[in-house]
């Protein structure tokens, strides 16, 4: 894997690039934990995966843009401060609650946490994940979780 390139999908067929990060300009640990987020939050617009594809040395990910992405009022900005996860409750009429956030050494620990269906928060348990969702906008991966188990 040499690059990976975002597509916005157009409708139709259509396919436009969006964005592109190398080898050169990321590691390839942060490549892959680009490929496992359900959601991309980039210049204040949310995209949603739907499709992860590989042409030769390119990973490609088909996104479509699915609106403004809204804001909640404890939303803090992680550039220049390290890798970081956010994990945030799931339900909407909550405002998506920051429950807790996780500073990780390495691509491959937030890899970890995106891999899994169910993830053990510390200080509070085990929690089952809803979706996952990388925000460039502010330089943080964030798991979507409830409780094991309840209905959504």
């Amino acid at each position: 894997m040499k690059k990976l390139t975002y597509y916005i999908d157009k409708g139709k067929g259509e396919y436009e690039p969006f964005y592109e990060y190398t080898t050169q300009s990321v590691g390839i640990d942060e490549l892959y934990a680009r490929q496992l987020c359900t959601y991309f939050i980039m210049r204040g617009q949310q995209y949603e995966l739907i499709s992860n594809e590989m042409d030769g040395e390119e990973e490609i990910l088909v996104i479509k843009d699915i609106g403004r992405n809204p804001h909640v009022l404890d939303e803090k900005v992680f550039r220049g401060k390290g890798l970081n996860i956010e994990f945030r409750r799931y339900r909407e009429m909550e405002n998506y609650k920051l429950l807790s956030i996780i500073p990780c050494q390495t691509h491959f620990d937030i890899i970890r946490y995106l891999l899994k269906d169910i993830v053990d928060i510390p200080g509070i348990g085990q929690k089952q994940v809803t979706s996952t969702e990388i925000d460039e906008d502010r330089g943080v991966y964030v798991l979507y979780i409830k409780d094991i188990g309840e209905k959504e």
